[in-house]
C-alpha cells in the first residue's frame, strides 16, 4: 500500500472513530415518510425556501444516542433537530433578542414541544447565547452554505461567523413575530 493509500485509510478510520463508527456525511439526504409523535403527524418535505419564526430550545443529555439520520449525537457539536426538514439540512438561526446568527446542521427530528420550531444541541445553544434562558424566539432559515462551513459542522465545530442581523432586519423580524398568529 502506498503512503497516500495508508494516509487515506487512516483518515477514514479516524473519521469513523470520531463519530461513533458511522461517517458523518451530507449524503444521502433523507426526507422520509410522514410520522406521528404524541398524536401529531409530521410530513417531511424538501422545503428549499424554509423561513420561519418560533421558539428554539436545546437538548444535550442524549450524548451518544443516535440521531434520526443515524449519526451519534454529540451535545457539544453545532447541530439541531427539526420536525420536517430533510436530514441533513443547514439553517441559519437568528436570536430575535440579540440578532446573533449562527449556522446549524440539522441532523435529527424534533422538537416535539408545542411552539418550538427547532431544538439546538447544547453547543449550538451556547454559541447562539440561549442556553441559560432555555428557549428563545428565533428565525430559522434554510441555507446552502459553502463547503468549508459544511465540513466544520460535520466535524462538530462552528462554521465561520455569520453577520448579526442588522437593526432594520431585526426590527422587521420582531414585528413579524409580534403580528404572526401562534
Amino acid at each position: 500500500m502506498t503512503k497516500v493509500g495508508r494516509g487515506l485509510g487512516l483518515a477514514l478510520l479516524l473519521s469513523l472513530a470520531s463519530c461513533g463508527g458511522r461517517a458523518v456525511s451530507d449524503f444521502p439526504v433523507k426526507i422520509g415518510r410522514p410520522y406521528s409523535v404524541r398524536g401529531v403527524t409530521y410530513t417531511p418535505a424538501p422545503a428549499p425556501g424554509y423561513d420561519a419564526l418560533g421558539f428554539a430550545g436545546w437538548y444535550g443529555g442524549e450524548s451518544g444516542n443516535r440521531t434520526a439520520n443515524g449519526e451519534a449525537f454529540r451535545a457539544k457539536a453545532i447541530s439541531g433537530a427539526h420536525t420536517t426538514l430533510p436530514l441533513p439540512s443547514y439553517v441559519e438561526v437568528t436570536s430575535l433578542e440579540t440578532g446573533r446568527t449562527i449556522l446549524v446542521r440539522v441532523n435529527d427530528r424534533g422538537p416535539f414541544v408545542a411552539g418550538r420550531i427547532v431544538d439546538l444541541s447544547r453547543g449550538a445553544a451556547d454559541l447562539l447565547g440561549i442556553r441559560a434562558v432555555g428557549q428563545a424566539a428565533v428565525r430559522v432559515r434554510r441555507v446552502d452554505p459553502p463547503e468549508r462551513d459544511r465540513v466544520a459542522l460535520r466535524r462538530g465545530r462552528p462554521a465561520a461567523p455569520r453577520p448579526d442581523a442588522s437593526a432594520a432586519d431585526l426590527a422587521a423580524m420582531r414585528y413579524r413575530w409580534q403580528t404572526s398568529p401562534r
